[in-house]
Protein backbone atom coordinates (compact mmCIF):
# COMPACT_ATOMS: atom_id res chain seq x y z
CA UNK A 1 0.00 0.00 0.00
CA UNK A 2 1.96 2.74 -1.30
CA UNK A 3 1.46 6.59 0.69
CA UNK A 4 0.73 7.50 4.42
CA UNK A 5 -1.69 5.77 6.28
CA UNK A 6 -3.01 8.41 9.28
CA UNK A 7 -2.76 6.18 12.63
CA UNK A 8 -4.65 6.89 15.83
CA UNK A 9 -5.11 4.93 19.49
CA UNK A 10 -7.58 3.05 17.87
CA UNK A 11 -5.79 1.58 15.07
CA UNK A 12 -1.98 1.51 15.94
CA UNK A 13 -2.18 -1.79 17.99
CA UNK A 14 -3.94 -3.45 14.86
CA UNK A 15 -1.60 -1.56 12.27
CA UNK A 16 1.22 -3.16 13.93
CA UNK A 17 0.04 -6.77 14.71
CA UNK A 18 -1.56 -6.79 10.44
CA UNK A 19 1.80 -5.25 9.10
CA UNK A 20 3.35 -8.28 7.58
CA UNK A 21 6.59 -6.00 5.26
CA UNK A 22 8.83 -3.54 7.32
CA UNK A 23 6.32 -0.65 9.73
CA UNK A 24 7.41 2.94 10.00
CA UNK A 25 5.46 5.15 12.48
CA UNK A 26 6.08 8.76 12.40
CA UNK A 27 5.17 10.48 15.66
CA UNK A 28 4.70 14.43 14.70
CA UNK A 29 2.42 17.36 15.37
CA UNK A 30 1.59 19.91 12.75
CA UNK A 31 3.25 23.36 14.22
CA UNK A 32 6.55 21.43 14.29
CA UNK A 33 9.48 22.37 11.57
CA UNK A 34 11.23 18.87 11.61
CA UNK A 35 8.50 17.52 11.19
CA UNK A 36 7.03 19.15 8.10
CA UNK A 37 10.61 18.44 6.75
CA UNK A 38 10.39 14.93 6.96
CA UNK A 39 6.94 14.83 6.04
CA UNK A 40 7.67 14.66 2.03
CA UNK A 41 10.22 12.65 2.64
CA UNK A 42 8.58 9.99 3.63
CA UNK A 43 6.02 10.57 1.14
CA UNK A 44 8.80 9.70 -1.46
CA UNK A 45 10.02 6.89 0.56
CA UNK A 46 6.22 5.29 0.34
CA UNK A 47 6.06 5.87 -3.28
CA UNK A 48 9.33 4.36 -4.02
CA UNK A 49 8.92 1.63 -1.85
CA UNK A 50 5.43 0.45 -2.58
CA UNK A 51 4.09 -2.80 -1.03
CA UNK A 52 7.48 -3.61 0.15
CA UNK A 53 7.39 -1.60 3.67
CA UNK A 54 4.38 0.38 4.85
CA UNK A 55 4.68 3.94 6.32
CA UNK A 56 2.23 5.43 9.08
CA UNK A 57 2.04 8.72 10.75
CA UNK A 58 0.66 9.62 14.13
CA UNK A 59 -0.64 13.13 15.24
CA UNK A 60 0.91 13.36 18.68
CA UNK A 61 -1.82 16.56 19.39
CA UNK A 62 -4.97 14.38 18.61
CA UNK A 63 -3.25 11.58 20.27
CA UNK A 64 -1.35 12.30 23.57
CA UNK A 65 -2.60 9.18 25.67
CA UNK A 66 -1.15 7.37 22.85
CA UNK A 67 2.68 9.33 23.02
CA UNK A 68 2.60 9.40 26.61
CA UNK A 69 2.22 5.71 27.01
CA UNK A 70 4.96 4.66 24.27
CA UNK A 71 6.84 7.39 25.83
CA UNK A 72 7.54 9.65 22.81
CA UNK A 73 9.77 12.39 23.76
CA UNK A 74 10.57 14.73 20.97
CA UNK A 75 9.27 15.01 17.32
CA UNK A 76 10.05 13.33 14.65
CA UNK A 77 10.36 10.52 16.35
CA UNK A 78 10.21 7.38 13.61
CA UNK A 79 9.49 3.75 14.92
CA UNK A 80 10.64 0.90 12.84
CA UNK A 81 8.43 -2.50 13.25
CA UNK A 82 8.69 -5.68 11.76
CA UNK A 83 6.57 -9.49 12.71
CA UNK A 84 5.39 -6.93 15.73
CA UNK A 85 8.19 -5.84 17.25
CA UNK A 86 9.90 -2.86 17.42
CA UNK A 87 13.28 -3.04 15.67
CA UNK A 88 14.33 0.46 15.41
CA UNK A 89 13.86 3.94 16.66
CA UNK A 90 14.91 7.38 15.08
CA UNK A 91 14.63 10.52 16.28
CA UNK A 92 14.97 13.81 14.74
CA UNK A 93 15.40 14.95 11.31
CA UNK A 94 16.68 12.05 9.08
CA UNK A 95 17.77 12.03 5.90
CA UNK A 96 16.16 9.62 3.36
CA UNK A 97 19.16 7.55 2.84
CA UNK A 98 19.56 6.64 6.04
CA UNK A 99 15.65 5.88 6.61
CA UNK A 100 15.67 3.78 3.52
CA UNK A 101 18.64 1.91 4.92
CA UNK A 102 17.28 1.32 8.09
CA UNK A 103 13.98 -0.10 6.50
CA UNK A 104 15.69 -2.15 4.24
CA UNK A 105 17.62 -3.37 7.64
CA UNK A 106 14.60 -5.28 8.85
Amino acid sequence: MAGLTELNASTFKEAISNASNPLVIDFWAPWCGPCKAIGPILEEIAEELGDKAQICKVNIDDNRDLAVELGIQSIPTLYFYKDGEKKAEKVGLVSKAELITTIQSL
